[in-house]
């Protein structure tokens, strides 16, 4: 095993995407030392394991991280491979120190610090952010007779391209965007249904995630200032008209059916008993943040999640974490939205590595 714990790290970042790159660029601009810490084989975070057509729903100039803006894509919206060549690019701007692939498996306490964990070696810090996303942990709802289907299940995180479903009958789950983006591919091959179990709520055309950023902005604000607003129409969970999901609109492809009850092995009971016989399921159901690495320091709760204030953990005050949703700051799992919550983490821990020194 290679040691890396001759030194003291003053932070230990653990996860090398989005969210990472975001607290590194403030630390960057402070005394403080720290590491990057990747599970993966190269940069891009969660994007590399995208669908091939994967678009993000902002223009690049509202997909950016801090200090330099991602640059413009021909067509508008940035693909997936726009987005892991500008992380790439970024990494290699600031030289951030990151090893890679290293996967943590734990972080224990010890006096004065904390202790990271990984089948390759292990790193002391005086703080660390853990900023490992969802992506590595597919929510799939439990059905009953799900074990006894003989067809193809899989999770939005394994699905590659639509040829692989040509001519056979799917369905897929989910109304959020990577359900709506999915089905306009797939419908073009195959048979193929939109469970959602409620009806989806598209967005109006002029409206991307610049506006929804702008709104979850807002409505950070009134929360910082003590008020309450209306929540606007709009959420990032509705469906925004992507070109895509246009052109599905315009084949009149974009209806939805409600949930099935149960698996058959060859397809799927519906709430008025009736049977449809389905090869492949795709579900598109959304993610849980991947803290597995944290449940030796017992401060994941049974919903999965931490309890924090801001994003620093209530019980384990050197434990930051950053990006996995609205728990960890309004709209902290999107490119633009973890700037917030990026700069606020990087302030609070140089505050509290430089009092523990005082």
């Amino acid at each position: 095993m290679k040691a890396h714990a001759e030194r003291l790290w003053d932070v230990v970042i653990i996860g090398g995407g989005q969210a990472a790159l975001a607290t590194a660029y403030f630390l960057r601009r402070t005394d403080l030392s720290f590491i990057i810490l990747d599970a993966e084989q190269g940069a891009g975070g969660a994007w590399r394991h995208g669908w091939d057509s994967l678009r993000l729903f902002s223009p690049a100039t509202w997909s950016s991280i801090p200090g330099w803006m991602m640059p413009p894509a021909q067509d508008g919206y940035p693909s997936r491979e726009h987005v892991i060549d500008y992380l790439t690019q970024y990494e290699a701007r600031y030289q951030f120190p990151i090893e890679r692939p290293v996967r943590v498996t734990s972080v224990e306490r010890l006096a004065g610090a904390l202790h990271v964990h990984s089948e390759s070696g292990h790193w002391d810090a005086k703080a660390v952010v853990s900023a490992t996303g969802t992506w590595s942990n597919p929510n799939i709802p439990a059905y009953p007779g799900a074990e006894l289907f003989r067809g193809q299940q899989l999770h939005s995180a394994v699905y590659v391209e639509p040829q692989a479903f040509s001519g056979k009958r799917v369905l897929v789950v989910g109304g959020g965007n990577s359900g709506a983006q999915i089905l306009a591919e797939v419908s073009k091959v195959a048979d193929a249904t939109w469970v959602t179990p409620t009806d989806p709520v598209f967005l109006p055309d002029d409206v991307d995630g610049r506006v929804l950023f702008e709104r979850a902005t807002e409505r950070w604000k009134a929360q910082m200032e003590g008020r309450v607003i209306e929540q606007p129409v709009g959420g990032l969970g509705d469906v925004v008209m992507v070109p895509p999901v246009v052109e599905a609109r315009e084949r009149d492809v974009l209806h939805a059916v409600r949930p099935f009850v149960r698996f058959t092995p060859d397809g799927v009971v519906w709430a008025d008993g009736s049977e449809t016989a389905v090869d492949a399921v795709i579900w598109c159901t959304g993610f849980k943040p991947a803290l597995g690495h944290l449940v030796s320091l017992g401060v994941v709760t049974e919903q999965g999640r931490v309890e924090v204030e801001g994003t620093r953990s209530v019980s384990e005050p050197r434990l930051w974490l950053v990006g996995y949703g609205e728990w960890t700051g309004s709209a902290s799992a999107t490119l633009i939205g973890v700037i917030r919550t990026a700069r606020s983490t990087a302030a609070e821990i140089e505050q509290f590595v430089v009092k523990a020194e005082a």
